[in-house]
């Protein structure tokens, strides 16, 4: 995962001129889970047709000229990245609003994790 790369790629689509703001998420294994107990490991899935479909669906909202998604899967370790979104928009407003619908909808619909607790 390299959001760099991403953002390099959002700034050379055909429409960037449009692009007023470019916003990314960058999701990482954390020591804890929501409850507070200690993780060592998680492991993660995706459903990637539902994924590709979400991305395409938010893609539509207003502002939005493009919206990319990188994800890992399998045991991943305290600290590894599990998912990257990047989109880019034309004002924040719109952006942002679209970076926190995508990666809610992924993380809802699209993805499947289990917590390995010590």
């Amino acid at each position: 995962m390299d959001l760099m790369k991403m953002i390099a790629a959002l700034k050379g689509h055909p429409e960037s001129r449009k692009m007023g703001m470019i916003a990314s998420h960058l999701g990482l294994v954390r020591a804890s889970s929501r409850d507070g107990r200690a993780v060592t490991a998680i492991e993660v899935a995706y459903d990637h047709e539902r994924l590709k479909a979400i991305a395409e669906e938010m893609r539509r909202l207003p502002g939005v000229i493009e919206i990319l998604v990188e994800t890992r899967e399998g045991r991943l370790e305290i600290g590894d990245e599990i998912m990257a979104v990047a989109v880019g928009g034309d004002i924040r407003e719109n952006v942002f609003d679209a970076l926190v619908k995508t990666v809610n909808r992924i993380k809802a619909e699209a993805s499947r994790k289990k917590e390995f607790f010590g």
